[in-house]
């Protein structure tokens, strides 16, 4: 239980989601990352291209700033984390398992909000775009790929994904073998 709560720690040191896109002009594609906390990409420059291609279909610039979960969730993921540890140390079943599905909760919310996000992004885009074609929208998948224009973007989990993996498999781990032992 103990490393499950720490692995929650991952989240501030690799991102959770990537999203890519690829096309003949960009040969290298262009990636984008989502950490808990901020967006980055593979340059310093990354953000700023993809919010000019974006200008282009009417899409609102991408502003971390501006996004209300990269300020809280990391004083979510904080707060579970020390959760977890006071949990660990009581050794019983009922917090060990209430921890574990609050995690699992907190991470379907995460994904419906950044659903949300995807959404809103692409399908309220600016009257006056200087590309418009009726009826298109430009949401990116949730996970996978999608032909928007000649752009193919790709939806994807990434490295801090995994230790929120870790964190609910050492849970259920953690509260099978405690409820054996009992």
């Amino acid at each position: 239980m103990l490393l499950a709560s720490l692995m929650l720690m991952g989240l501030f040191l690799f991102p959770l989601w990537k999203i890519r896109l690829e096309a003949a002009q960009y040969p290298n594609g262009v990636n984008m990352y989502i950490w808990i906390n901020k967006i980055t990409g593979d340059t310093p420059s990354t953000l700023q291209n993809i919010n000019i291609l974006n200008h282009y279909i009417g899409m609102q610039y991408i502003k971390p700033d501006s996004i209300p979960e990269l300020k809280y969730f990391p004083f979510v993921v904080i707060i579970m984390s020390l959760l977890g540890i006071v949990v660990a140390f009581s050794k019983k079943r009922k917090l060990f398992i209430t921890w574990g599905i609050i995690l699992l909760v907190l991470g379907i919310l995460g994904i419906y909000d950044f659903y949300l996000w995807e959404y809103d992004y692409g399908h309220n885009l600016s009257p006056n775009a200087p590309i418009k074609i009726p009826g298109m929208v430009y949401q990116p998948p949730l996970l996978g790929s999608k032909m928007l224009l000649n752009f193919n973007a790709i939806s994807l989990p990434h490295t801090g994904s995994l230790f929120l993996g870790f964190a609910m498999v050492f849970n259920f781990l953690s509260f099978t073998l405690l409820w054996k032992k009992k």
